[in-house]
C-alpha cells in the first residue's frame, strides 16, 4: 500500500494540520485496486508517529467538512460471513439539489436481508460500481432509523434533526451514513406533525416490517372485526373473531397478538418448544402478557387431539368460525393450519421457516372451499405507498401511546471501531437456532 500527500495535504502537513485531514488531500493505492477505487479517502486509527514525524489519527470529518462513513457491501452471493465486508468512503459536504445526508441510529437485520445476501430471496438487486468499491457491490438491508444531519436546496419535507425511514425496500440501511437523492421520495418523516417524541430509534427502526406485515395480514384477507361484529349480532359469538398463526414467537407473531388484541380478535398461537419446560411456560406466559388468547407448543398444535381440542376447548363447540391462518413455517405446520380452518376459510403464507415444501391439498380446496394466499410486503408497498406512511404512523401512535411494544431485540453496538467480524457475525446469526430477539446494529460514534 503507497500513501501519497497531495500538494493541500503537504501544506496542511507543514502547517500541524494533518491530525483529522480529509477529502483533498490523503490519498491511498493499491496495485488490487481498480481505477475507480485507487482514490479511496481512508485515515489511520491513532498510529506510531511516521519518519517524517507526522501523527495520523481518524476523526469522523475533517477541516473541510467530509463526513466519514462505513457500510457493509458484498459482490457476490453467499452466507453473510463469507461475502460481507465493511467499505469505508467518504461523503462530500457539497450536498447535490434535492439530496439529504443522514446517519444511522439503529438497523435491525431481517431473514429477508440474510436471504438477500444468500440469493434465495425474490428479488436479487443489482451490483454497483457507484459505492467505489474494487467490485460492483451492493449494500444490504431495507429497514432502520436515521437522522438527517444535513439539507441540500430544494429539500421541502425534511430538516436537520429529523428522524426518518426509507420510503422504499432496497434501500441498503447497513450502513453508518447515505447521501440520499430525491429525498423527499425516498425518505419518510417519522411520526407526522409530532415527529420523534415519545419515540425511540429501536422502535422505528423496527416498525415498518414486521408490524406492518401482521397489519396487512389481519385487515386485507378477511374482515375479522366485521364477521365479530356479525357473530355478536346474532348471539352465537363467544367472543371476537379467531385466528390462528404459527412463528408466534416471531416479529410478525408479536405484533399480530398485539394488533388482534386492540382490535378485540381472539388469537392462537403456535411455538417451537424450547429447550426446557421451563423456558417454554416462560415463553408461553410472555405472549399471553401481550394479549395471546391461547398458546401452544408445535408439539401440541401436531398432535391428533388439536383440532378437537379447538373445537371444545376455544371456538364454542365450533360455533366460532376460524377463518384465518398465518403461515411463516410450512411443512406439515402448515398442514395443520388446513386442517383447523373453518369452512371458505384462508390460509396467508408469508414464509418458510422450515424449509419443507407445502402441496395445496385438493380436497380441503374443493370441499372446505379454503383459499390460499401469499403475501409479500415489498409488493403491496410499492402499490401503496401513501397507505404505508398512513399505517406506519398509526403504528408508531400506537407505540408512543404504550399500546404496542416493539419485539424483543438484540442490540449490537456499531461503532467506528467495531471489528468486520462483529458486524458479520450478528447478520449471520439472523437465521440460527433460538434467539432472545432480533438482532438490531445500534449505532455509536460512528
Amino acid at each position: 500500500m503507497k500513501t501519497t500527500l497531495t500538494p493541500v495535504a503537504r501544506a496542511a502537513a507543514a502547517t500541524g494540520r494533518l491530525s483529522g485531514y480529509y477529502g483533498h488531500g490523503l490519498r491511498t493505492t493499491s496495485p488490487s485496486s481498480s481505477s475507480s477505487s485507487s482514490f479511496l479517502l481512508r485515515t489511520a486509527a491513532a498510529a506510531a508517529p511516521t519518519a517524517s514525524g507526522l501523527i495520523f489519527r481518524r476523526h469522523k470529518s475533517g477541516p473541510y467538512g467530509y463526513t466519514q462513513a462505513k457500510a457493509l457491501v458484498f459482490s457476490r452471493f453467499g452466507e453473510p460471513a463469507d461475502v460481507l465486508s465493511v467499505h469505508q468512503h467518504s461523503i462530500s459536504p457539497s450536498l447535490p439539489d434535492g439530496s439529504v445526508l443522514i446517519r444511522a441510529l439503529a438497523c435491525p437485520v431481517n431473514p429477508a436481508d440474510v436471504n438477500t445476501i444468500q440469493g434465495t430471496y425474490g428479488v436479487k438487486p443489482k451490483f454497483s460500481p457507484l459505492l467505489g468499491t474494487s467490485e460492483p457491490s451492493v449494500i444490504p438491508g431495507n429497514e432502520g432509523c436515521f437522522e438527517v444531519v444535513s439539507v441540500g436546496n430544494g429539500v421541502r419535507g425534511l430538516k436537520k434533526g429529523d428522524w426518518v425511514i426509507p420510503a422504499t425496500t432496497g434501500f441498503g440501511t447497513l450502513r453508518t451514513h447515505a447521501l440520499v437523492e430525491d429525498a423527499d421520495k425516498k425518505l419518510m418523516k417519522v411520526g407526522g406533525d409530532k415527529g420523534k417524541e415519545g419515540l425511540t430509534p429501536l422502535q422505528v427502526a423496527t416498525v415498518s416490517v414486521n408490524p406492518c406485515s401482521a397489519y396487512r395480514m389481519l385487515k386485507d384477507y378477511v374482515d375479522l372485526i366485521q364477521l365479530s361484529v356479525d357473530g355478536f349480532a346474532k348471539g352465537t359469538a363467544s367472543g371476537g373473531a379467531w385466528f390462528l398463526q404459527n412463528g408466534a414467537n416471531s416479529g410478525v407473531g408479536r405484533s399480530a397478538i398485539q394488533l388482534g388484541k386492540l382490535w378485540g380478535l381472539r388469537s392462537i398461537n403456535v411455538v417451537r418448544e424450547r429447550n426446557t419446560p421451563e423456558e417454554t411456560e416462560g415463553l408461553k406466559k410472555e405472549l399471553m402478557d401481550l394479549g395471546a388468547t391461547v398458546v401452544v407448543t408445535e408439539n401440541e398444535f401436531l398432535d391428533r387431539s388439536f383440532t378437537q381440542r379447538l373445537k371444545d376447548e376455544w371456538t364454542n363447540g365450533g360455533k366460532d368460525p376460524l377463518m384465518l391462518g398465518l403461515n411463516c413455517v410450512g411443512g406439515k405446520n402448515a398442514a395443520q393450519i388446513v386442517r383447523s380452518l373453518s369452512p371458505k376459510g384462508v390460509m396467508v403464507t408469508y414464509g418458510g421457516m422450515s424449509r419443507q415444501s407445502f402441496p395445496f391439498p385438493t380436497g380441503p380446496q374443493i370441499f372446505k372451499r379454503l383459499r390460499f394466499e401469499g403475501f409479500w410486503l415489498s409488493a403491496w408497498s410499492e402499490e401503496n405507498p401513501e397507505e404505508k406512511k398512513r399505517m406506519i404512523n398509526e403504528i408508531l401512535e400506537l407505540m408512543r401511546e404504550g399500546k404496542f411494544k416493539a419485539a424483543p431485540a438484540q442490540e449490537v453496538t456499531w461503532s467506528w471501531d467495531t471489528e468486520e467480524k462483529v458486524l458479520k457475525d450478528a447478520v449471520q446469526g439472523t437465521l440460527e437456532g433460538f434467539r432472545s430477539g432480533k438482532g438490531v446494529f445500534v449505532f455509536a460514534e460512528t
